[in-house]
């Protein structure tokens, strides 16, 4: 089932479909992780977005039922050099290419990944479509620059309703922008009460649920588009510990009063370092976005840099200097390194439990 990938510049791939036989169109980027492949495809952070593995073979240990980020995965597409249809893995429960045709994906293999790689660290990330060798690649490269993403990736991917996950230690309310279902496991595995909220709940909302703290998740799009969320933030900055992953760091910088902008290519991967600035140390971090913080943004702001990314030197964490908050760029609960940032939810827990305490004493 010969299919192309064909860009918004006029470049064109063609190779082997899988999974789905469907056409999708989105924003094609990248991922360096050499494995991973089902926590990413699941990741609701790549909402409209066609993911291209840099690493050669992918799919050779297949699916399982442990590792999905979320239920609904919600790419719109997945390209690799080699697709392994016959995985072997002791955990394996289905192909790659299987669960992709399930969940309506379509997948293509056999091309210059190393090509679309450079041309999008060269030029940028650039909007594709993966189709049918029947259509016109002009025709198409001209309707793919003339489209218009969508901003509402947020609203699409976030939990309509508030649930609970039941526990006996601090009530923590989840903000779900796109939430990885690992960052609801570590805090299970901290014996924290969770409920999970959609991303529109205000914050009276929140403080009427009776929070010990608040997690804003990661999630997809550009974080200027969520405004609802930083008023919300606002409204919880001093009353309650509040830790923020990935569009959760950048919408708390954006409460703050800093700003944020498009990065060309994007981190993604499970091999980006990060170094701690109080300490010097290095974490070996996973990390899927495409904006960032702006560094001299944050010079008239109550935020304190913590932590920048070693290749590149973009802001990777903050912390407010007055009130009890913080946050992180990269994937603490993803454990590449394998876990190098995961302290970073005891460090959460332990500010809890240290503001329970000065409440009590005042």
């Amino acid at each position: 089932m010969k299919k192309q990938l064909i860009l918004e510049d006029g470049h064109v791939f063609v190779g082997e479909g899988f999974g789905a036989d469907k056409e999708m169109s989105g924003e094609v980027v990248f991922n360096t992780g050499m494995t991973g492949y089902q926590e990413i495809l699941s990741d609701l952070s790549y909402c409209g977005q066609i993911v291209t593995m840099t690493y050669p073979l992918i799919g050779n240990y297949g699916i399982n039922r442990d590792d999905f980020e979320s239920i609904t995965p919600a790419i719109h597409g997945l390209i690799v050099k080699e697709y392994e249809a016959e995985p072997s893995h002791w955990k394996e429960e289905e192909s790659l290419g299987t669960l992709l045709e399930a969940k309506g994906i379509p997948g293509l293999a056999g091309i210059d990944t190393r090509k679309l790689t450079r041309l999008i660290r060269e030029h940028g990330t650039m909007k594709g479509r993966i189709c049918s060798l029947e259509v016109d690649p002009q025709v198409v490269a001209a309707e793919l620059r003339q489209t218009v993403m969508p901003t509402n990736q947020v609203e699409l991917v976030s939990t309509k309703d508030a649930y609970h996950a039941p526990g006996r230690g601090n009530r923590v309310v989840l903000v779900d922008f796109g939430m990885k279902h690992g960052i609801l496991q570590e805090l299970i595995a901290r014996q924290c009460d969770v409920v999970v909220v959609p991303y529109n709940t205000s914050a009276e909302e929140i403080i009427r649920l009776g929070a010990d703290g608040v997690m804003l998740s990661n999630g997809p799009g550009n974080p200027v588009h969520v405004p609802g969320a930083i008023a919300m933030i606002q409204g919880l900055l001093g009353r309650v510990p509040i830790f923020g992953i990935c569009l959760g760091h950048q919408l708390l910088a954006l409460a703050c009063g800093a700003t944020t902008s498009k990065l060309r290519f994007g981190h993604r991967g499970s091999n980006h370092p990060v170094r701690e600035l109080a300490t010097g140390k290095i974490d070996i971090t996973a990390q899927n976005h495409g904006y960032t913080v702006d560094p001299d943004s944050l010079v008239d702001t109550r935020l304190e840099l913590t932590h920048v990314a070693v290749n590149d030197g973009t802001v990777e964490g903050v912390k407010h200097l007055d009130a009890p908050a913080f946050s992180v760029q990269y994937h603490p609960e993803a454990s590449p390194g394998p876990q190098d940032a995961n302290p970073l939810f005891d460090q959460f827990v332990t500010m809890m439990e240290a503001e329970k305490k000065a409440r009590v004493l005042a």
